[in-house]
């Protein structure tokens, strides 16, 4: 009975959400909507970010341009109270870079180093072959009992279209070099985390800091890892590595943000953005500059309205991603306003359509579930039943403090393709599917924006599941 009570009053309010009280907020949603499906502001965002400051590294001058830009892009679109929040961050610069197999025949190896590796010295290393097709296979090995090897992992990832596989075949780039240290090697060789067949090879983080003991590390293209892996089930294999980088530990990154003020209620905060740095090795298109553009663009639609929405926007270009560090200077800079800041999203998984939507706990069942699955039904969003568990890297501190998050899920099947490579360039993005980016946010963060909804109620509120369930 107590079930049916339940079901009965979100059916009630789902009624009186969608009822004439809402109607407004309802048309003005799929007004935006269908506005920013012919709107360029995103593409042009995009093509200005990737073609006039290019690669954008912490620590380097295109990243010191493009905080720069990121100031005068919000200003001449018409944000207010634009910030740029320094924070420190040590920075990693990449140097020369080769390896070459040398038994049992001579072979160059097209390589990148993994972000924040230690450099081999100047005249590199040149050791035998570890080579295990798993992760799981190198952690198994005990420690000591790879003294003095260059270990290989060619474990592969498996294309899915919310990116699952990243998170199980990226362990290698992330923890190997750490693991493989613990096992006495002396450098770490991976495919690369691709859902390529690409002799392209894809960089990204790797573990640093204090007290880390780390090993040389890179990454190399599909192909020459699976020939590596033919080889080695012939006989030993012997690799010749080199990698230069330097790093300075006393640099600075920025976070930069504007706003389109609350009309009612503008202490009342949404937080949404993309991060503006990328790896050295490409453009950042993907990878991160179409997350920045989408935000933005959204942003700046609601913006152009006659009459603000109550409650602020807040775009937020965080300045240092790729290799960490963002998320909690953000949350540093503004812990005292947490409580304010009702919702937090980010984009950060390319350009390719949006699916799904994924709300708060406990909003599974409210009306502004069934309204927003309505508004994004025409672009082929549905409504996620499970609810938001990470809503981006950036935003990460944020849900740790307890502010409520969305994910608007992008297609992922062909991003781990193109990401942290050379080839993540302007034209892989898909102008239509970055309007229906834009779109699917613009509508939905307008509709949260001109209403009263406390997600945070709602999780406090929403009734454990069954037993049983």
């Amino acid at each position: 009975m107590r079930l049916f009570r339940t079901l009965l009053t979100a059916a009630a309010a789902t009624a009186l959400m969608a009822g004439a009280a809402h109607a407004q907020d309802v048309k003005t949603a799929e007004a935006l909507r269908d506005k920013a499906l012919l709107d360029r502001t995103a593409w042009n965002v995009t093509e200005d970010l990737t073609t006039n400051i290019g690669p954008r590294i912490v620590g380097s001058p295109a990243m010191a341009r493009a905080k720069d830009w990121g100031v005068a892009k919000l200003k001449a679109l018409g944000f207010t109270n634009v910030k740029v929040e320094e924070f420190a961050k040590p920075s990693w610069t990449r140097g020369e870079e080769s390896a070459e197999l040398v038994a049992p025949y001579p072979m160059k190896l097209n390589i990148v180093g993994l972000g924040r590796t230690v450099p081999t010295g100047p005249e590199g290393i040149e050791a035998e072959v570890a080579l295990f097709k798993t992760y799981a296979e190198m952690i198994a090995a005990p420690e000591g009992s790879l003294k003095g090897k260059i270990v290989v992992i060619t474990q592969p990832m498996v294309r899915a279209q919310d990116g699952a596989g990243y998170g199980v075949a990226g362990i290698s780039r992330r923890a190997g070099p750490v693991e493989a240290a613990k096992r006495g090697a002396v450098a770490l060789l991976i495919r690369s985390v691709s859902t390529s067949d690409s002799t392209v090879p894809h960089t990204g983080v790797t573990a640093f800091g204090d007290g880390v003991a780390s090993i040389p590390s890179a990454a190399m293209g599909v192909p020459e890892a699976e020939q590596l892996e033919r080889l080695a089930a012939k006989g030993p294999l012997r690799i010749k590595l080199k990698l230069a980088s330097t790093v300075d530990p006393a640099d600075v990154a920025w976070n930069i943000s504007g706003e389109i003020k609350g009309s009612e209620k503008p202490d009342e905060v949404i937080v949404i953005g993309g991060h503006l740095d990328s790896w050295d090795v490409g453009t950042g298109a993907l990878d991160d500059a179409t997350g920045v553009a989408i935000t933005t663009a959204a942003a700046k639609l609601i913006g152009d309205l006659p009459k603000h929405p109550k409650r602020t926007i807040r775009v937020v270009m965080f300045g240092s991603e790729e290799s960490g560090g963002s998320s909690e200077a953000y949350v540093a800079a503004h812990k005292d306003e947490l409580p304010k800041i009702v919702l937090a999203g980010e984009s950060d998984t390319g350009a390719d359509r949006i699916y799904s939507l994924k709300l708060p706990a406990g909003a599974q069942k409210h009306a502004i579930a069934t309204v927003a699955g309505n508004v994004l039904a025409p672009l082929k969003i549905y409504v996620n039943r499970d609810p938001s568990a990470h809503g981006g890297s950036d935003i990460e501190g944020l849900e740790e403090a307890g502010v409520p998050s969305i994910e608007l899920e992008q297609d992922a099947s062909r991003y781990f393709d193109y990401h942290h490579t050379m080839d993540d360039t302007l034209n892989k993005v898909r102008p239509d599917e970055l309007a229906q980016n834009v779109a699917a946010w613009a509508s939905f963060i307008y509709l949260v924006a001109d209403s009263d909804i406390d997600f945070r109620a709602l999780k406090t509120a929403a009734p454990a599941a069954p037993a049983g369930h």
